[in-house]
């Protein structure tokens, strides 16, 4: 279980991983690889806050051969070099994908049928992108980074996903405080030099789209 405290300073939205603001967040460490990648295993932590108005979120990547070239809206940025948070606010719904890569470019569905098809999933809403624009994303690297950087390299990813976006899908999720979701968290980059995929939470086969094996954040 990953507990998310109540941010009493405000996130600024600056990247700033070692800010008054973020030494609020538990630290929460990505360690589950799937063999299925190279082996280059970016070390990868996060923090995630919450307040009345959303949840907040910071990726940390300790990183090697990092590409992104994704620029638009709904690219598919799990091929570039990627973070990823996956949540599901209640029991009875389904769960957002929340996409990005190390340029900012984010991909957001609402899925409540996993099961792959031709069309990507079984049931499931593409978030448009006036409501993705409602997601505060800050990055530190460029917006494109091509060609790859093969050195070391670390950068951060901050967000800010407002609860009014999610409840437009799962209904009113009320007061946060108290409440347990389930989420996992994800670092991948299906097509950069060195693929890798890391998790959180494990998962069986690689997929990611299993919301049966996310773990359980709460909100304090």
């Amino acid at each position: 279980m990953y507990k998310v405290k109540f941010a009493d300073l405000r996130p600024k939205m600056m990247g700033s991983w070692d800010g008054p603001e973020w030494m609020q967040a538990d630290t929460l460490e990505l360690n589950h690889y799937r063999p299925e990648g190279s082996e280059h295993i970016p070390k990868t932590s996060v923090r995630l806050l919450s307040d009345t108005d959303g949840i907040f979120g910071i990726f940390r990547v300790e990183d090697r051969y990092v590409r992104s070239v994704g620029t638009h809206y709904g690219d598919p940025v799990y091929k570039d070099s990627c973070v990823e948070f996956f949540v599901k606010p209640k029991p009875d719904k389904g769960y957002f994908n929340f996409e990005f890569n190390c340029g900012g470019t984010l991909l957001c569905s609402y899925i409540t049928d996993p099961e792959r098809t031709r069309e990507g999933f079984r049931e499931f809403v593409s978030v448009p992108e006036e409501e993705g624009r409602f997601v505060v994303i800050s990055h530190s690297l460029p917006g494109i980074v091509d060609p790859e950087i093969a050195d070391s390299v670390t950068w951060t990813l901050e967000f800010f996903i407002p609860l009014e976006l999610l409840e437009k899908y799962v209904g009113s999720v009320g007061n946060v405080r108290g409440s347990e979701w389930k989420a996992n968290f994800y670092k991948c980059g299906d097509e950069t030099s060195h693929p890798h995929w890391v998790s959180w939470q494990p998962v069986p086969k690689l997929n990611f789209h299993m919301p049966e094996c996310f773990g359980t954040v709460m909100f304090l």
